[in-house]
This record gives structure tokens, C-alpha cells and sequence, in this order.
């Protein structure tokens, strides 16, 4: 099982990312995925998950900022990420059961 994140990068305050997870190695449909994130010093957070059946729950200072979804056909997770502050910057990680993806740093300026 893999899953390969990507999509991190530089922002000003304000502004908007997305982030992907594309997942291989088992049959997508059937779990839920969360995108979790740590900042330096800090410990690691939840920030956004869904299940197999669309039902969606973010982290209290996300919400109404970040939407996940999912892409059966393409075996994808998605993050959009808008209004980014800087307290959102952060390693991001996707993850499924047990498997963690490797992180991709977000890093927003203010």
C-alpha cells in the first residue's frame, strides 16, 4: 500500500492551495482518509477526513477554509486549502487505516 502525497508549497497569507493523496495497493472505496498536519514543535493533528460514503469532519480552525473530497475513479484524496493563515503552516500527511503517506510541508507567509 502507498500513498504519495503532494501539492505542498509556498503562500502568502490569504491565499490557496491543493493538496493531493493518491493512494495504490488496496481497494480505495472502502476506507475512510484524513489529511493530518504538525507543525514544528507541536504535536500532530488531525485536520480533515472522509469516509468511504462522503460524510466529511475538519479540525475546528479549518472549517469554512479547507474541503475534502475524494476521487473514486482516480483513487485520490484531495485538501483545498483557501484563506491560508500562517498557524496553517504545517508538514501535511495523508492517511488511511494504519498507512501514512509521506508528508508535503505547506508553508504560508504572512
Amino acid at each position: 500500500v502507498q500513498l504519495q502525497a503532494f501539492g505542498g508549497g509556498l503562500v502568502q497569507a490569504g491565499g490557496s492551495l491543493r493538496l493531493s493523496c493518491v493512494v495504490s495497493g488496496l481497494d480505495f472505496d472502502d476506507y475512510a482518509i484524513g489529511w493530518f498536519r504538525q507543525a514544528p514543535g507541536k504535536e500532530r493533528e488531525g485536520a480533515a477526513c472522509i469516509n468511504s460514503g462522503g460524510i466529511t469532519n475538519y479540525l475546528d480552525s479549518v472549517k469554512g477554509r479547507f474541503s475534502i473530497s475524494r476521487d473514486k475513479a482516480k483513487n485520490t484524496v484531495y485538501l483545498q486549502m483557501n484563506s491560508l493563515k500562517p498557524e496553517d503552516t504545517a508538514v501535511y500527511y495523508c492517511k488511511l487505516d494504519h498507512y501514512w503517506g509521506k508528508g508535503t510541508q505547506v508553508t504560508v507567509s504572512s
